[in-house]
């Protein structure tokens, strides 16, 4: 009784294995093929590139708009008898940009020498808060935060050797709230 029962069982896994293998089976998508002629493509509009070295050194000036470009019916016309196909125009050529002398941006002023000096004090400010944190006794974050306003003093150092003084300013501002938040104030 127990080969005929095996037996059974190794019947129904067969047909169970059979059934699954079949419902598997991969389906496969039909083409639908349109029949007509291919859509027509309208030609993208006349563009005029200026290269790049010429944005940067040109002051800003509006710029004339372009003309519009007619819209292409996607068929074109039968011709009649009467009427004539005749060639479109070129299209017109764009006047030369002229090209500007790169100007000095940044002039010494009494207002530069005063944002230097805040600058100077914020730095410095930053360099007493830090001196005064004991590094061996900071955690994992304490020693990044440290290591980050050590960093930020010195791109806020490079920053003013380069004259850029807002930048200067940022970092200078976020290396002092760093020395101070590790101080606890």
């Amino acid at each position: 009784m127990t080969s005929k029962l095996r037996t059974v069982w190794a019947l129904v896994i067969a047909v169970l294995l059979a059934a699954g293998g079949a419902a598997c089976a991969k389906a496969r998508a039909e083409t639908i093929v349109l029949e007509g002629p291919p859509l027509q493509v309208p030609e993208p509009p006349s563009r005029v590139l200026v290269p790049v070295e010429e944005l940067v050194s040109t002051p800003l000036a509006p710029e004339p708009e372009p003309a519009p470009v007619p819209a292409t019916p996607r068929t074109p016309p039968r011709p009649t008898a009467e009427a004539k196909p005749q060639p479109a125009p070129p299209p017109a050529a764009a006047p030369p940009v002229p090209v500007a002398e790169p100007r000095d941006l940044r002039t010494a002023s009494p207002a530069n020498a005063d944002s230097e000096r805040d600058v100077r004090e914020v730095l410095a400010r930053a360099a007493r808060d830090i001196v005064r944190v004991e590094y061996g006794r900071l955690s994992a974050d304490g020693r990044a935060q440290y290591d980050q306003s050590k960093r930020f003093s010195a791109q806020a150092e490079q920053a003013l050797k380069e004259r850029n003084l807002i930048f200067a300013a940022t970092l200078a501002d976020k290396a002092a709230t760093l020395a101070a938040e590790l101080l606890g104030r």
